[in-house]
Formats: C-alpha cells, sequence, structure tokens
C-alpha cells in the first residue's frame, strides 16, 4: 500500500516522509512509556529464544505434515512444550532458583568473624513515620515513601510532600515544594518548623509526564542503558555542597541466560523550578546526572549512605542459601539452606537499614547498611543462622556473620513476636503487634551482646494500616536468651542499664562474669572487675602515704610560721 503510494508522486513522497518523521519523533519522545516491553525481552532473553526457535521449528513442520494425524502431533507437542516450561519454571520456581545461583556465583561475599556495633539505633518503623507524616498534610498532597538517609553525620527519613495521585491537574501543574526531615534518633518526630524543608522540585514520584521521576530517569539513559537499566527507589538527600537532591536509584540487569538484577548506580536531580528549556531538555533526553558505581567514591555524600535498591539487596540475600552448594537448597539436602523470614503481620518487611560500625573488623564499610537475619530454609526452625550485611551505598560486598558456625543457638526473628506477646499478656494483642525486629549489638558485661529491637504499633480493628505512636512501646528481645527487656523510647542512654539491670543475674550464673554497672539516683558508673588488681590497690596505698605526708608538711610549716612570729614579738 505504501508502495504504490510512494510511486505516485512527489507530492506523496513528501507526505509519507513527514508521516515516518511525526512516528519517528513520536517514538523517541515517548520512549519512557514503553521501555518496558524492551526491558522484559532483555530480562527473559533466553527464555524467548528457546520459545521462538521451537515454536518456528514446530510450526515449520506442521505446514510440512501431510496428514491430519501429523499436524495435532505438532500442535500437542507445542502445548506439551508451553506446559512443561511454565510448570517447571514457574510452578516449581526453577527460574528463580538459577536466577538467585547466577547472583549467588558473583557475589563478593566476606565473612566476618565478629557482629559489628549498631549506633544512631532508631526509636521509631517505617510505618509509623509514613503515618505521622500523613496526619501532618493536606488533603491535595501526599508524601512519598520514607527512607533512611545520612545527611551529615546523622540519619534521617526524608520524605517528599508532593501532589496526590487522587488529583491529576495538581500532579500536572504543581511542583513539589517541601520535603520532611525527621531525625530517626528522636523520640518525638516533629513534622514543622525546622523538619519541613522548603525546597523546589519540578521533578517527582506522582508528577505527570516528562515531569515524573520515573520517566524523566528513562529519557536521561544512553542507548545501551535503555535495553539493560530501570530506575527504582527514590531518596532525598543533602549533597556536598549542603543543597537538597533527588537520588534515583537504578536497576541494572546483567547475565544472559537467567539475567539478574545488580546495582546501576544513580540518577542525581538538582532541585529548583524549571523553565522552557528545561521542558524540551526533560521532553527530549530526560533530566539529571548519572554516576555510575565506580565513580561513587568522587561523590563523598554518597558514600556509606542508603542508596540501594530493596530488590537488589533482597535477592542478593536469598542467593545465600548457596552457600554449600548448588544443591543444598532442594528438599532431600538442605544443610545450611537459608530464606528472609517475613512476617505476615509486619508492613516492612526485611530488609532493616541499620547503622552499623565494623571498628576492628573493617572500617571502610561502617555506616548504612541493608540488615538481613535469615533462618533455616524450613517452615518449623526459626534459628538465627546468617546475620547479613549489604552496605546500603552499594558497594560490591557482602559480608555474613556464621551463627550457626558457631552454634550460638540463637533465635531468629520468625521467634520474637511470640516472645515480645509472652512477656504482656495484659496486652490486647489483636489491634496492638510487635513490628520490625531490628538488631541492636552493643557491648555490654564484658562483651558483644545481640538483641532484636522492636515497636508496639496499633491498629483499628477494621483497618489493616498500622497507626503511628509519637512515643511507642519498645521492647528488646536478648537473641540468646530469649528473655524481654522492656524499655523507655524517651531514655536511649538508659538502655543499656535497663538491659544490665535486667539480665547481669542470669549473665553472672551461666557467664561467671563480675559486676560492671552501679547505679546511683542519676548515673551509672562503669565498674572495673577487682580480679587481679594487686597492683591497683599498692598504688593506691602508695597514693594514701604520698598524701598523709604532704600534709605533715603543711602542718610543719604551718608551725614554723607560728615559731618565726613569736621570735619576733620577743
Amino acid at each position: 500500500m505504501f508502495k504504490n503510494y510512494w510511486k505516485k508522486g512527489a507530492k506523496q513522497k513528501t507526505v509519507l516522509i513527514i508521516l515516518a518523521l511525526i512516528i519517528a519523533f513520536t517514538l523517541f519522545v515517548l520512549r519512557d512509556d514503553y521501555q518496558f516491553i524492551l526491558l522484559f525481552i532483555r530480562k527473559y532473553i533466553f527464555i524467548l529464544l528457546i520459545v521462538f526457535l521451537l515454536l518456528f521449528w514446530m510450526l515449520r513442520a506442521f505446514r510440512k505434515a501431510d496428514n491430519v494425524a501429523k499436524k495435532f502431533l505438532s500442535l500437542g507437542v507445542i502445548a506439551l512444550f508451553f506446559a512443561i516450561l511454565y510448570f517447571v519454571g514457574a510452578r516449581l520456581g526453577m527460574y528463580s532458583y538459577m536466577q538467585k545461583y547466577a547472583i549467588f556465583k558473583n557475589l563478593n561475599l566476606i565473612e566476618i568473624n565478629e557482629l559489628p556495633l549498631t549506633k544512631n539505633d532508631r526509636i521509631q518503623p517505617l510505618n509509623n513515620i509514613f503515618t505521622m507524616a500523613k496526619e501532618s498534610i493536606g488533603e491535595t498532597l501526599d508524601v512519598s515513601l520514607p527512607h533512611l538517609v545520612r545527611v551529615g553525620q546523622d540519619n534521617h527519613w526524608t520524605m517528599a510532600v508532593e501532589p496526590s495521585r487522587e488529583y491529576t491537574w495538581q500532579r500536572i501543574s504543581d511542583n513539589i515544594k517541601e520535603i520532611f526531615s525527621v531525625s530517626s534518633t528522636s523520640a518525638f518526630p516533629r513534622f514543622a518548623n525546622e523538619n519541613r524543608i522548603p525546597v523546589t522540585f519540578a521533578i517527582g514520584e506522582t508528577l505527570k509526564f516528562s515531569r515524573n521521576s520515573r520517566n524523566a530517569v528513562i529519557q536521561r539513559l544512553n542507548p545501551l542503558q535503555y535495553f539493560t537499566t530501570e530506575p527504582s527507589d527514590v531518596f532525598y538527600m543533602k549533597n556536598d555542597q549542603g543543597k537538597w537532591v533527588e537520588v534515583v536509584s537504578l536497576i541494572k540487569w546483567k547475565g544472559f541466560f537467567f539475567p539478574y538484577p545488580s546495582f546501576g548506580g544513580v540518577v542525581v536531580i538538582e532541585s529548583g523550578e524549571h523553565d522552557f528549556n528545561d521542558y524540551l531538555e526533560r521532553l527530549l533526553i530526560g533530566k539529571g546526572t548519572y554516576i555510575s558505581p565506580s565513580n561513587m567514591k568522587n561523590y563523598p555524600f554518597l558514600q556509606r549512605q542508603n542508596i540501594l535498591s530493596e530488590k537488589v539487596s533482597r535477592l542478593e540475600a536469598e542467593s545465600m542459601m548457596f552457600l554449600n552448594g548448588f544443591t543444598d537448597p532442594l528438599p532431600w539436602k538442605r544443610e545450611t539452606a537459608v530464606k528472609i523470614p517475613d512476617l505476615k503481620d509486619d508492613e516492612n518487611q526485611q530488609p532493616f537499614v541499620t547503622d552499623f560500625d565494623f571498628s576492628g573488623i573493617d572500617e571502610s564499610v561502617s555506616g548504612l547498611h541493608h540488615w538481613f537475619g535469615l533462618e533455616p530454609i524450613g517452615t518449623q526452625r526459626t534459628s538465627l543462622t546468617f546475620s547479613v550485611f549489604i552496605p546500603a551505598d552499594g558497594t560490591q560486598k557482602v559480608l555474613y556473620y556464621n551463627h550457626a558456625k558457631r552454634k550460638e543457638g540463637m533465635a531468629g526473628v520468625s521467634a520474637m513476636p511470640l516472645k515480645v506477646m509472652e512477656s504482656k499478656k495484659e496486652y490486647d494483642w489483636s489491634v496492638n503487634k510487635p513490628v520490625e525486629f531490628r538488631p541492636y549489638i552493643k557491648k555490654i558485661a564484658g562483651r558483644k551482646r545481640m538483641f532484636m529491637l522492636c515497636t508496639i504499633t496499633s491498629k483499628h480493628a477494621d483497618d489493616s494500616k498500622f497507626d503511628g505512636s509519637a512515643t511507642p512501646d519498645l521492647a528488646l528481645v536478648d537473641a540468646e536468651y530469649r528473655d524481654v527487656i522492656w524499655i523507655d523510647a524517651k531514655h536511649p542512654s538508659q538502655w543499656e542499664r535497663s538491659i544490665y539491670k535486667q539480665l547481669n543475674e542470669v549473665w553472672k550464673a551461666s557467664e561467671n562474669i563480675g559486676d560492671y554497672f552501679t547505679e546511683d539516683e542519676t548515673t551509672v558508673v562503669p565498674v572495673v572487675d577487682t580480679k587481679d588488681m594487686s597492683d591497683t590497690y599498692k598504688a593506691l596505698d602508695s597514693l594514701k602515704k604520698i598524701v598523709e605526708q604532704d600534709k605533715k608538711q603543711k602542718e610543719i610549716k604551718a608551725l614554723q610560721r607560728k615559731l618565726d612570729s613569736l621570735k619576733k614579738l620577743e
């Protein structure tokens, strides 16, 4: 049809050329809308090739068949192939199994011999922050999902106040005009005054068309990235100049046979209103500055930061089930195979972003990490097998501590909710739930001890969402001794004293430790162990003698002065 129309004359040729240019321009401008199709082909390219080749061969055999029986046989083989492919690949999970094995083979695994300490322990769970932020805004506004990020030397929950998805006109015309930045260590999160940052972003998660974060980033990708990379989580943080920026984490798909997601860098979007030139830039080539994983070292604000997609870190943690070999996760073996325990009553599943101090282990990775507490792959065992620490800044390392190999006998996250409920039987646990069992590791009574810190949240009987509380109830569960310590959210400095006060008798009986804390009305003072202190006592005796001699010398000098005065009177 087009060929005949082309031959009619110059006018028809001009029309076809203009039409082709319009179509090409439209496809170029709207490439963010159909990128998911090309990305789907990239993700399943090996399977699609097999399907295409077999389909081509079977259809060819179908056409060449000289009788009805052979034709039906060809169709039957095709149907049987697709049934087997679906059952083995999807229902039995073999495709996911092979994908995780590909991830495991490319991990930079590092086993550590001691646990890092936690610092800047956050008090509020993610959903509490999300709920309280929504309570602080107007009808036509919404807040983005909170993320724990580093702001200077502190950790903050940050989120954008953006137009609500229910109001289309605001999403088309309005900008993001402020963000919330709330300290993660505060027992009283405030969404006012200094925690409401007036800053304008013309690109956001709920904004429409070219001003949408996802669309703007996809438009910014180069041709190779367009087929292998997709935008993921959006974070808000300060750059090295102290200005607020929007950081979009990227997922890069690697591999041919069973492609898997990996950290692909970030795109940094500057704040500020956009003019017509910015509009053209967004429309044609997108917006933002791409920073590859290898160039992160040149941007201090991205180091020890939280910019890694949880989709990537979860798959990396799940791939740890192959630590004892390819066949270990299969049902007839499972010696060390592990899983991520997801609690049905918890709205925020692992990983939990936690600030770790690796001093004495690997100082280069101290900072924010995605923590996973892995448990045996079966449903009946709830012991803590591995603690996995994945640097949240995308550093290509996966650190893990093997609790099972050391026979520490620690309880895992799955066992924690019931222990908390048993410790407070007077609670109405039908509407109150312990959530987010995150690690709390401190050096108490002579050695590092691991606890699980959880928050008690409430919900309405007819609602599936938990409501936040400004001062929630907190509980610590000793992973080794299984005891529950209820702590005061308003006084984090007293948590270690509360732990020692409740468990010191148990530790003394079990570990034969000495006294490490003495209490007065206001303070807790560390006491040095009295064993093998003979040298110290001798030094103290010598010091007492020196003090006594000094007193005698002062008395002699005073008497000498009096004697001199009497002599002068004579």
